[in-house]
């Protein structure tokens, strides 16, 4: 196992779990943080930059996934495969021939629930599961990653689902879900970034390889984020529900709706690592989300604009 001296963040520049994961990191004294300035589908460039740096390890975070969502992803085929697939594939197969660990910032959203998993039941994908998910071409691409992903012995694969972070960022799944009339009600799988970003971290240092369903333990429903929201930052908001056959004849891809067994993960989490169950991370996020905004002067009643429903 290597120590972990050098890292290189590929969508560290522009992304957002990249730079979440470059602001952990630069508040180490004993590890270097980089930020890729090649972009992943060009092979070349991102094989110089590996030979110029000779990072320790290599944090890989940057894909398509479509403004303002994955709709976008279904008119823009070439351009998803292009980075999603070949990009992807290029930071794992060059890492893998420099012997460099690589993390993978990948995504859990290739399931749905199904006859062998079904909702409310607690019965969760495990990383062996494959993906039977297709209902969005993002989703195929990352379907189709997996597998091939598999085969590099250096890469950790993490399965991230539906992102919570205690801002409010534009792919924080709490800012998109707030805009919208009316929502489903599903209990899902979710990944509540500030828990789980330094976890990667220590996974990584660990050298640990191979898939994990990388959400906090358990499920939780878009009515109780919401809840939370209103409980926590605008006690003014309300919410609408619809089915999900209303919701297809207003989106171009389907959502994937699943929970994922965490198993694997808290079984080889490092110890001093803390992971709550998804229920209180969530509550626990939206009381930072609460400090942070009161901070920032938009509570009580400053919010911008951009983060009001139209």
């Amino acid at each position: 196992m290597t120590e972990m001296k050098r890292v290189l963040i590929f969508g560290g520049k522009t992304g957002w779990i990249g730079g979440l994961m470059a602001d952990i990191i630069e508040k180490r004294d004993d590890v270097e943080v980089f930020l890729a300035e090649a972009r992943i589908e060009n092979r070349e460039a991102v094989a110089k930059e590996l030979d110029e740096i000779k990072p320790t390890h290599v944090l890989m975070s940057a894909g398509i996934t479509g403004r303002p969502n994955i709709d976008w992803c279904e008119d823009h085929k070439p351009e998803t495969i292009r980075v999603n697939v070949i990009g992807t594939l290029n930071v794992a197969d060059l890492t893998n021939s420099r012997n460099i660990h690589c993390t993978v910032y990948a995504t859990g959203c290739i399931f749905k629930y199904d006859d062998a998993h079904p909702l409310g039941s607690g019965i969760g994908f495990k990383e062996e599961s494959k993906g039977n998910f297709d209902g969005s071409f993002y989703s195929q691409t990352k379907g189709y990653m997996e597998p091939m992903l598999s085969c590099y012995p250096n890469c950790l694969i993490l399965r991230v689902r539906m992102p919570i972070s205690d801002d409010l960022f534009h792919r924080n799944f709490v800012t998109k879900i707030v805009k919208y009339d009316r929502v489903v009600n599903i209990p899902n799988s979710m990944t509540v970034l500030t828990e789980m970003l330094p976890a990667s971290l220590a996974m990584a240092e660990k050298g640990l390889t191979g898939v994990y369903n990388f959400t906090n333990p358990g499920v939780i429903s878009h009515n109780e984020v919401l809840d939370l929201y209103t409980k926590y930052i605008d006690p003014t908001y309300t919410y609408k529900n619809f089915t999900v056959e209303e919701q297809a004849k207003v989106i171009k891809a389907a959502r994937s709706n699943n929970e994922l067994d965490t198993t694997k993960l808290m079984a080889d989490m490092p110890e001093e690592v803390k992971i709550n169950d998804i229920k209180t991370s969530v509550e626990l996020c939206f009381q930072r989300m609460k400090v942070n905004l009161e901070k920032m002067g938009w509570l009580p009643d400053n919010m911008p604009a951009e983060f009001k429903r139209a």
